[in-house]
């Protein structure tokens, strides 16, 4: 008992989860593994004729611990299902107090054949849990020959090979290693043979040398296993590859220009019209700064150097209005940049002293 439920703890150790993602097996496999196997007390059924009357005697047939192997090739389809076809062997020691009258069964019980296995991985993430562990479950079919060889404590003996149907349920966990596609296995398979050694396939040897027949009952297998499983097809997927999104381009700057007359900065009624659109403008589209920028022609009410800097000083003035208005239109201070260039960057190009209405301006310009 204690062997047992350290087995079924390991499984259940197997299934904890760790920090790591868990592999879907794609492609083709191999499975090898082994380990404890409890098969069930069964009746021995024999029935013989004495004296002319038809008799039947029934006796318990204990089975010792014994053990298992099994390997199996399959194909995973990416999906969690994986089918395989699996070779397995049982084996295990017959002992007890089994006959009618008492006295200890001797002998060995052996069962060999194969399998077609359906089986699910159960993808833990769609649970919330990213781990290097995978549980499984599955069922199978297949055929089985089993080998009975029992000495009862009357001297007789029974013994025989017999195939048939046989079925399993499985459920287990595998777990990563680490290396690419090899995984170790931990699972309990409950084996059954439904009525495969009846009607008569066993011979049984009397005291008195006649043979009887005789049957035995729904045989079942308990195992918990370990193994070692390969994935032969590891590599990922390719990723899907990231869309390129592009960057928004960016929005073109507006600008509104409002005109001047020679030598002044106060705003006309025309130019406030325009101050108030541009205002207006600002709140319809995402601007993050307002540039105010004032211009003069290269005419100066004081000739020379002395006429540049009041051109510079006057351009300066001429921005401020235009600040001012748009403060009046609803516009933050803190939006405005004013800057004054005088006579430089000409929106006409002139000679010398000339007067020229296009480059007395303002520039607003909406970023």
């Amino acid at each position: 008992m204690r062997l047992r439920m350290a087995l079924l703890a390991t499984t259940l150790m197997a299934a904890a989860p760790a920090v790591a993602s868990a592999t879907t097996i794609t492609g083709p496999y191999v499975d090898l593994g082994g380990g404890y196997d409890l098969t069930q007390t069964q009746t021995f059924k024999n029935k013989y004729n004495e004296d002319g009357i038809n008799t039947a005697d029934k006796y318990k047939v204990h089975h010792k611990n014994g053990w298992t192997g099994y390997g199996s090739f399959g194909w995973g389809f990416g999906n969690g299902l994986r089918a395989e076809i699996e070779g397995t062997y049982l084996r295990s020691n017959l002992d007890g107090n089994s006959s009618p009258n008492g006295g200890h069964t001797r002998g060995k019980d052996s069962s060999y054949g194969g399998f077609v296995n359906v089986l699910y991985d159960i993808d833990l993430k769609q649970f919330g849990i990213d781990a290097p562990v995978t549980p499984f479950i599955g069922a199978g079919a297949g055929y089985l020959w089993t080998q009975e060889h029992a000495n009862f404590a009357s001297g007789e003996s029974f013994k025989g090979t017999r195939g048939g149907f046989a079925y399993q349920a499985i459920v287990g966990a595998a777990i990563d290693t680490g290396v690419p596609g090899l995984q170790v296995t931990a699972q309990y398979r409950m084996i059954g043979q439904p009525g495969s050694f009846r009607n008569g396939q066993f011979g049984f040897s009397a005291e008195n040398g006649s043979t009887n027949h005789t049957s035995i009952d729904h045989r079942f297998n308990h195992l918990f296993m370990l193994g070692l499983r390969y994935a032969f097809d590891t590599a990922p997927p390719p990723a899907a590859p990231a869309p390129v999104v592009a960057a928004p381009a960016p929005l073109p700057a507006r600008s509104y220009l409002v005109f001047f007359d020679w030598d002044a900065s106060a705003l006309s009624a025309r130019a406030r019209q325009i101050v108030a659109e541009a205002a207006q403008a600002s709140t319809h589209v995402q601007t993050t700064r307002i540039e105010v920028n004032g211009y003069t022609d290269n005419s100066a009410a004081h000739p020379g150097p002395r006429g540049e800097k009041y051109n510079l000083g006057l351009s300066n003035r001429r921005a401020d209005s235009v600040k001012a208005e748009l403060i009046r239109d609803g516009v933050p201070a803190s939006a405005i940049d004013i800057h004054g260039y005088g006579e430089a960057h000409p929106l006409v190009a002139t000679g010398p002293n000339t007067r020229e209405p296009q480059n007395r301006r303002v520039e607003i310009i909406l970023h």
